[in-house]
């Protein structure tokens, strides 16, 4: 898949863009573009990526992202759902004069920081979520302001920002393509022996340039990558399923299961039965 600057045009009527997704599942691959985008997940899951930054999605799970960033949303493994999400998509200038005013200073505050992404926490988004749903058949003049009611009420939710601070949004087309290929090559042989050979030559690069240019775009090395893919994809299923942590480990591509529970603590800082523990008290 390729990735691609978007052209994205307002709903009928109306000065920004509101629709739902359906589908068995997401067809945008990394890609950008300079509307600001909040999207909203009603069903499946996967793996969310907002520059730098990766990440499990299900439903509930809410994300503003800003101009330019590339992102994408991946479903992974057998899903018992289809994908069917809220988008909403706008230009930076729909509500450039409104910023200025002291009525908004909290939204405008909120805008800057959606330039590395914005994830909300789930019972925050959940308060949202019928207004979100209602502004698709609302009237254009109705459907705007409910919107600057959302945005409104997500000032007042917890900020978790995305991608690192150091991230640029300044990638070629070349660049984005190659990033595409890599997301598609891991999620398809995650569970498989990759060498950076392999995945050099799918991109095609040699082996110590491949390793630059994933240094430099994610500020890890590419087998950091994985092994967060992987353990991201742990956690869901210490979650949703009661195999044991050595099932898990085996089926997310660990061997030795020492070395899943290492790379675990590492990047979960806890232990697989705990992490399962803490989340089936919750």
């Amino acid at each position: 898949m390729k990735a691609e600057y978007r052209r994205i045009s307002p709903s009928p009527g109306s000065s920004f863009r509101t629709s739902i997704f359906e589908g068995k599942e997401f067809i945008a691959s990394w890609h950008f573009h300079p509307q600001y985008e909040l999207t909203y997940i009603l069903g499946s899951s996967g793996i969310r990526y907002v520059g730098d930054n990766m990440a499990n999605f299900e439903y509930g799970d809410l994300v503003l992202v800003g101009s330019n960033l590339p992102h994408c949303w991946k479903t992974v493994g057998e899903q018992k759902e289809e994908v069917r999400c809220v988008i909403i998509q706008w230009d930076e200038d729909l509500l450039s004069g409104w910023l200025e005013k002291e009525e908004f200073q909290y939204i405008r505050q909120m805008m800057q920081l959606a330039s590395r992404g914005i994830h909300f926490p789930k019972d925050h988004a959940l308060l949202v979520e019928k207004k979100m749903l209602e502004l698709i058949d609302l009237p254009p003049f109705e459907r705007l302001l409910s919107f600057l009611q959302i945005l409104q009420e997500l000032t007042k939710a917890h900020h978790n920002c995305l991608a690192g601070e150091g991230f640029t949004t300044n990638l070629t087309v070349k660049e984005s393509e190659r990033v595409n290929l890599i997301y598609n090559y891991v999620k398809e042989y995650y569970n498989q022996q990759i060498t950076l050979e392999d995945i050099a030559q799918k991109i095609a690069m040699n082996k110590d340039s491949f390793c630059r240019f994933f240094r430099k775009t994610f500020r890890k090395s590419f087998f950091e990558f994985i092994n967060e893919y992987k353990i991201s994809l742990a956690t869901k299923m210490l979650i949703n399923t009661d195999l044991t942590a050595s099932e898990i480990g085996y089926q997310v591509g660990y061997n030795n299961l020492s070395f899943f529970n290492r790379q675990f603590q590492k990047f979960v800082q806890m232990s697989p039965s705990r992490y399962r523990k803490m989340y089936r008290t919750i």
